[in-house]
């Protein structure tokens, strides 16, 4: 995929499916601004592409807030000359449990994080990419907002909502030359993987959870980022309203 001369954003961007998304479309490219909460993290990520010779920036951003999200739209549009591109990546989840157990502040976290940065990104990102004619949103949903996980009822919501919201933001905008989509991977190797199956992380219980999946083994971050390099490209310009699931057949 050629993203030459595009200016993306990744949030989450320091580790996990983000940090491949980074890089994979850096790999392309793309500049890239990578946002997270992790400044740290960030910082160290920007650093590497940077160090392969691409252009790349970093901010430390809590993308549940209006004012960070705006700083940092308006930061990789003055420091990397536009913005073409938005991968809402960065997301959270609630440890797996009954629905009963999760508490009001769980819940109000996973929905400031996985919705409220949506709503976010729509209003300040979607307006750039109106104004100039065209414009990519990816986001990073999940197989459960299609097929429901036990033990992550209230996170599932909040995925399935963001694919209810993919397509109706996809349909208001078309017609504007934005396209707007969304991957939703299985469990994958990622520092939230505990969390995910709610149990450690040793390979007895993986098997647990592989057994689900026809081709037999977790979602790897590359799988994310080939796909999000995908649905970025011009090679995928007929596609809007599109999710797209990276799950190995979980959902068939």
């Amino acid at each position: 995929m050629n993203l030459k001369n595009k200016v993306a954003i990744v949030t989450g961007g320091a580790s996990g499916f983000g940090a491949a998304i980074a890089r994979r479309l850096s790999q392309s490219g793309a500049a890239v601004m990578v946002a997270d909460l992790n400044g740290e993290g960030a910082q160290r990520m920007a650093a590497e592409l940077s160090a392969a010779g691409s252009r790349a920036a970093a901010i430390t951003c809590d993308v549940s807030r209006e004012t960070d999200y705006r700083r940092m739209l308006t930061d990789a549009i003055e420091q990397l000359g536009g913005l073409d591109i938005v991968v809402n990546n960065a997301g959270t989840t609630h440890r797996n449990k009954p629905a009963l157990q999760v508490t009001e502040e769980e819940f109000d976290r996973v929905y400031r994080v996985n919705l409220k940065s949506l709503f976010w990104s729509a209003h300040h990102a979607l307006p750039h990419f109106v104004q100039q004619g065209h414009g990519v949103m990816i986001n990073v949903a999940s197989t459960t907002g299609v097929r429901p996980g036990p033990g992550l009822t209230w996170y599932s919501g909040s995925k399935a909502a963001m694919i209810n919201l993919t397509k109706g933001l996809a349909l208001e905008f078309a017609r504007a030359g934005v396209r707007i989509n969304a991957v939703c991977p299985m469990i994958g190797e990622t520092p939230m993987m505990a969390d995910f199956m709610g149990m450690e992380d040793t390979p007895a219980n993986r098997e647990r959870f592989l057994s689900r999946i026809p081709l037999g083994r977790f979602t790897h971050p590359d799988d994310v980022a080939s796909a999000v390099a995908f649905l970025a490209s011009e090679e995928a310009s007929f596609l809007t309203g599109v999710c797209l699931d990276v799950d190995g057949g979980r959902n068939i």
